[in-house]
């Protein structure tokens, strides 16, 4: 299984547009992805502007169909203005 790991810093002002619109990305991931397996959004405690994305994909070919389907490509179109930072990591699931 293929593990990616997304930290996204927000602007303040908009994290409940974020939240409502990474929610609906993770949604559409899962409903529409069949190589997608687990599409996470968690809010750190400390910092309601650090928002935590978990997901789990059959493997590389399957994020790769991810990242190239309308839904995403829209989600990161959409979201860009008011994303500070993005880091992402991969991982392989054992």
């Amino acid at each position: 299984m293929y593990v990616v790991t997304v930290i996204f810093e927000i602007e303040r002002e908009e994290v409940e547009n974020f939240l409502a619109r990474v929610q609906r990305q993770a949604r559409d991931s899962l409903d529409n992805e069949p190589g997608c397996r687990r599409f996470d959004v968690s809010v750190s405690r400390k910092q309601r502007e650090r928002i935590l994305l978990y997901e789990i994909y059959d493997n590389a070919d399957a994020f790769a169909e991810h990242l190239a389907s309308p839904h995403f490509v829209a989600f990161d179109r959409e979201v860009s203005p008011y994303t500070r930072s993005k880091h992402i990591e991969s991982w392989s699931l054992t």
